[in-house]
């Protein structure tokens, strides 16, 4: 864990680089169901240098810093590893979910229940190379607190865009989760080989990145391991691209400490990506309901799988540095009584100041 000190420069706080505004949605793959509907807005602070003074961050932030250090301290120490960098990313969300008949203002006990999340997410992302095996790796701690229930505004959301798109309204949000606080922290390692030290790997080239994933609270509890395979020109020098879910922030340190390409504007390129990813689930609030009361669940499904692909293209755009991404994804039954797959839709548009 970084030293404390007693005085702060404007360089040591923290300062954002940029935001990235993701929406998901199931009409996307031409349904109106299940996971029906995702947004949030993340934040991405630029690099905090090796020594930082953790007394010249926000609260919030400091607080996260130290409670990392008592429970996981080896995530601030390096060993061999050389470090490349650091940064802060900062998640404003909210997250949907339907039965299948819209219509049924009964409790439908053979589907999913409605139930809607609102939450705040704080991540660390520590971006390191192992300079034995030329393997980058990073390590990111994400807590996560929000609401669950009527609190978190789904039904009123979700009202308030169908009036817009002219969609039939669902009638059983009377028979949603109940309102409960939301909590849930996880650990997560990305890796993928070292590729050099620009924002991007320059000409046509391919490569994969590989990601292992705890998840502990009663938002999710679960583990999960997932690939990417992307191929194109320019490719970001980044760990890939991901739906909605803790540690999706595509914008990682950068990969030189100190070399200031955190600010540096992208060269424009495209790519392909695809996503394999299994998880195994022990608890999921969508489907096993709330925790501290009684409600309605279904059967959930311990082994989930789901598969994504996607189109990404970045480049400058009125002087900043700005990123598009889409995919399809696929996802397996996630609980007994779902009569198949399900599918959505997933943008995500990044802009660097």
């Amino acid at each position: 864990m970084p030293t404390k000190g007693e005085v702060c420069t404007d360089d040591q706080g923290l300062h954002f680089r940029g935001l990235t505004f993701r929406l998901e949605n199931d009409l996307f793959a031409d349904t109106d169901q299940d996971y029906t509907n995702g947004v949030s807005l993340t934040a991405v602070s630029q690099d905090l240098p090796t020594g930082f003074n953790p007394d010249c961050l926000p609260w919030p932030v400091r607080l996260h810093a130290d409670l990392i250090a008592r429970a996981d301290p080896g995530f601030w120490h390096d060993g061999e590893r050389v470090t490349r960098a650091r940064n802060v990313a900062l998640k404003f969300g909210q997250s949907m979910y339907t039965p299948a008949d819209r219509s049924r203002t009964d409790l439908i006990v053979d589907d999913r229940p409605y139930a809607g999340l609102l939450y705040l997410g704080l991540a660390w992302n520590h971006r390191r190379l192992n300079p034995h095996t030329n393997v980058e790796t990073l390590d990111t701690r994400e807590a996560t607190i929000g609401i669950i229930g009527p609190m978190s505004l789904a039904h009123a959301s979700q009202d308030w865009v169908h009036d817009r798109i002219g969609a039939g309204k669902f009638q059983g949000w009377h028979n949603q989760l109940g309102n409960e606080p939301a909590l849930q922290l996880m650990r997560e390692r990305k890796y993928r080989d070292y590729r050099g030290p620009g924002p991007v790997i320059p000409g046509f080239a391919a490569d994969r990145i590989g990601a292992f994933g705890l998840h502990l609270g009663n938002i999710e509890t679960s583990a999960s391991a997932s690939l990417e395979g992307r191929i194109g020109w320019n490719l970001p020098n980044d760990f890939g691209t991901y739906p909605i879910r803790p540690g999706d922030e595509n914008r990682p340190p950068s990969p030189e400490a100190g070399a200031a390409l955190a600010t540096a504007r992208p060269r424009p390129g495209v790519h392909l990506f695809a996503v394999l990813e299994a998880k195994l689930v022990l608890h999921d609030f969508a489907l096993d309901g709330n925790l501290f009361r009684d409600s309605h669940s279904v059967d959930r499904r311990p082994l989930v799988g789901q598969a994504a692909v996607g189109l990404s293209v970045q480049g400058p755009l009125a002087g900043h540095g700005v990123k598009l991404a889409v995919m399809r994804v696929f996802r397996t039954r996630e609980f007994s009584e779902q009569d198949s797959k399900h599918g959505f839709g997933s943008i995500a548009l990044s802009v660097d100041f």
